[in-house]
């Protein structure tokens, strides 16, 4: 009973919340091996938004990604993340399920999934298709700071989320907010309310108490606790599964993971951060504006390098305290996807443009109308709500209606017959230039292990076939390579 299992988030939430998904295939796959044997109780490996940027920015097939990894993980079960609704827009029923069926071909049957205003009614329809599809879904119940976020709140919702039957519950930290003393409040009231629904805990560092927390939520009776390996731990992503492996221990409880096998992993993602200049996750200091903006962690490290390609990175601190008065105005909705993104968005436009709402997205439109959640249109500042629908486009959403065109129409658009469905998914979701393009980039790129760095390299080097000699040198060490024109 005192074990303590982890589920590792490094691939998934990992990096998204660090190198805003800018882990290549080839970075990817070295590490591997050394995971699957971690001892790991589930891993998360892919989520939908992959599509968009996999394609169109790391010119890669993100079905290429699912399937090299899945043959390389064999022990550890493998998720991914958003269920059937976890894209940023509003999809047709007949592509998420489509998507979620080509996923569950690759042999991953476990997912986690939300609903940003914590309405649990909606997601009835969403276990029953994804159970049907056999898949097994973890229900996140997510944590919030506002008047209404209460603890009678959260038992409530506990019972409700309990009642949808889930494969597990996962209480989710996604802004880094709670606090040693919230948790020893909430988590006693949770599990009191789901009855024997297993309980994770998932929470972000942006406020560097994310540890703390992991510890009470363990000495509080979960058992299951998402972390990640460094470099891709602690900034805003997770807890560093050595702090709270080795935490867990002195407290008496038995981690259920090998951290000798995720050292060398820890070291070769360390050395693709340093060459490739990505962030490396180092421990936050407490920031009491982190109660005010909410901005989660993917979207930190997400907004900074949209920023950055816009020549304007100096200009994140003031889009975080935009986001804190655009997420008033919106009526403190959760800042969670597809939500976060909404009031992340309208802050940056707010700031890049100088001027407040002079430009707003269709999504924000489509939430002032309460097509995101009825809360949306309800709780939000009069003023603001008037600004946003007093404008044309308001007009032409306001009588919108998601279609649902099945997917043999879906294909008449996206390629024709011909198309595979991952074809087509790719198309649907990342535009057909973008995968044009991405076909042209050839195969993704290998990386080297940084376990073995001249082993690699010289096997790398070996298979040129545009060099008649290589010489290398490194200290007292030297090595030739001679290409043989009539190899026997």
């Amino acid at each position: 009973m005192s074990e303590i299992r982890f589920v590792d988030t490094t691939l998934r939430d990992g990096q998204m919340s660090l190198w805003a998904l800018n882990m290549k295939t080839g970075m990817m796959l070295p590490a591997l091996p050394d995971m699957d044997r971690a001892g790991f109780d589930a891993m998360e490996f892919f989520v939908s938004v992959m599509f968009k940027k996999v394609v169109r920015e790391l010119k890669e097939n993100p079905w290429e990604r699912l399937r090299l990894g899945t043959k390389q993980i064999t022990k550890t079960r493998l998720r991914f993340h958003g269920g059937m609704k976890g894209a940023f827009e509003k999809v047709p029923l007949s592509v998420s399920r489509l998507m979620v069926e080509r996923i569950v071909a690759y042999g991953i049957t476990l997912t986690r999934t939300s609903n940003p205003w914590n309405d649990f009614s909606v997601l009835q329809d969403e276990l029953e298709s994804l159970r049907k599809m056999g898949v097994e879904a973890v229900v996140n119940l997510i944590f919030s700071v506002s008047p209404r976020h209460t603890d009678e709140y959260y038992a409530e919702k506990a019972r409700d989320v309990a009642a949808l039957k889930p494969y597990r519950i996962c209480f989710k930290d996604v802004g880094g907010l709670l606090t040693p003393e919230r948790t020893r409040a909430l988590i006693p009231i949770i599990r009191e309310n789901i009855n024997d629904v297993p309980l994770e805990f998932h929470a972000h560092c942006n406020n560097g108490l994310a540890p703390l927390c992991c510890l009470e939520a363990i000495k509080l009776g979960v058992k299951i606790i998402h972390t990640a390996i460094p470099p891709l731990a602690n900034g805003s992503s997770q807890p560093s599964v050595f702090n709270v492996a080795t935490n867990a221990r002195a407290l008496g409880y038995s981690p259920v993971v090998d951290e000798a096998a995720l050292k060398p992993v820890s070291e070769h993602f360390t050395s693709i951060a340093k060459r490739e200049s990505f962030p490396i996750g180092t421990p936050v200091e407490y920031d009491h504006a982190q109660y005010l903006h909410q901005v989660p962690g993917g979207m930190i490290s997400n907004l900074r390098h949209q920023l950055r390609l816009m020549g304007m990175a100096d200009k994140l601190e003031a889009t975080l305290e935009e986001a804190g008065r655009v997420r008033a105005e919106f009526g403190y909705p959760i800042m969670v996807t597809p939500l976060s993104q909404f009031v992340g968005s309208q802050a940056a436009i707010n700031i890049i443009l100088g001027e407040r709402y002079k430009e707003v997205t269709d999504q924000v439109i489509q939430y002032a109308l309460g097509l995101w959640g009825k809360e949306g249109s309800t709780l939000m500042d009069p003023n603001v709500k008037d600004k946003i629908l007093s404008r044309p486009r308001a007009r032409e959403l306001a009588g919108w209606e998601q279609p649902q065109p099945s997917i043999q129409e879906v294909r008449r658009n996206y390629g024709g017959l011909g198309v595979s469905d991952e074809e087509l998914l790719l198309r649907f979701f990342a535009g057909d230039q973008a995968v044009e393009t991405m076909r042209a980039a050839g195969p993704p790129k290998e990386y080297l292990s940084a376990t073995q760095p001249l082993v690699r390299l010289i096997q790398e080097i070996s298979k040129r076939r545009d060099y008649s000699r290589i010489h290398i040198t490194k200290g007292d060490l030297s090595v030739r390579l001679d290409k043989r024109d009539n190899p026997t």
